[in-house]
């Protein structure tokens, strides 16, 4: 097949000049560069999956970001976009490796499922992570002993060495809270995750001592939703929004399922879950009351 001219063609992004970012965004920026391409060349996902000896559906999985990617593949797809410029290739092409190589959380693919290992690295790339949570407190603020009756619920066949893996690599996802550079985690939580006496009083005890270690933090932000709220905006169940630096990545929403999850990336549908988490925040007591509420559930354990 013969590439169109490149007359009028539209032009990559330039992304060599790009910061050291995580695997799972470097593949997101690929892909959506490569949806433009396609999109202004008027190439349908069936030719373009041709192109590359593959099917339509593994370009989309490309394009979202969802995949990981072959050299070969993006310079057939560069060729068959019209991309004939040598340093717009290079530019490209270069970025295929960064955006195959593994994340330190790729060390626990023992624990780590495929569903969940995406949202890892878009965690880890986020500049701001919005949560909901109704029945635990969110991963990246548990304690471990905390974390470990969180497991032991989810996985209760699971012998002691997993246990210990899955809750390492919870810890380990903590650093982004105090890295150089880290994201803005602003959490919702019901009332009901600090009065349910997950692994007992002393744990539950610890846990409230590390919230109120946390929230001191210039980047943590938690509010609560009371018992006397009643019904509230997000009844469907908790979910989080993750937002980056880069103009090309879009808000992602994160529904977990209880053996898979939900990404949404489409503006009409993270704009929904945004404005439900605004409702949340006013219905939600003060960011100035979290302290006050946190120790008074401490007295009562």
């Amino acid at each position: 097949m013969t590439a169109a001219s490149t007359e009028g063609a539209p032009h990559p992004r330039n992304l060599t000049a790009l910061p050291d970012r995580s695997p799972t965004v470097l593949r997101i920026l690929l892909g959506t560069q490569l949806r433009r391409l396609r999109e202004g060349r008027h190439i349908k996902l069936e030719e373009a999956g041709r192109a590359i000896r593959a099917s339509h559906s593994k370009i989309s999985r490309m394009e979202l970001g969802r995949v990981g990617f072959r050299l070969r593949d993006v310079s057939d797809l560069l060729t068959l976009y019209g991309v004939t410029d040598e340093t717009e290739r290079e530019s490209m092409l270069s970025l295929v490796a960064r955006a195959n190589a593994p994340g330190w959380w790729h060390n626990y693919d023992d624990v780590l499922p495929s569903w969940f290992e995406a949202y890892v690295g878009l965690e880890q790339a986020a500049t701001s992570i919005r949560n909901y949570e109704v029945q635990f407190v969110p991963g990246l603020l548990q304690t471990e002993d905390y974390a470990k009756a969180v497991v032991r619920l989810g996985h209760p066949t699971a012998g002691e060495e997993e246990i210990a893996r899955r809750v390492r690599l919870r810890m380990d996802r903590q650093a982004v809270l105090t890295r150089p550079d880290p994201p803005h985690l602003w959490a919702v939580i019901d009332e009901a995750v600090i009065r349910r006496p997950l692994g007992g009083p002393d744990v539950m005890r610890a846990q409230m001592e590390r919230l109120l270690d946390l929230v001191t933090l210039p980047n943590v932000t938690l509010q609560i939703v009371p018992f006397s709220v009643g019904g509230h905006a997000a009844a469907g169940g908790p979910y989080s929004i993750l937002r980056f630096a880069e103009l090309d990545v879009p808000d992602v929403v994160y529904l977990e399922q209880l053996t898979s999850a939900i990404y949404l990336d489409k503006r009409e549908e993270t704009d929904r879950y945004l404005a439900v988490m605004e409702r949340l925040c006013l219905e939600a007591n003060p960011v100035a009351d979290t302290k006050r509420m946190l120790q008074r559930v401490m007295t009562e354990l």
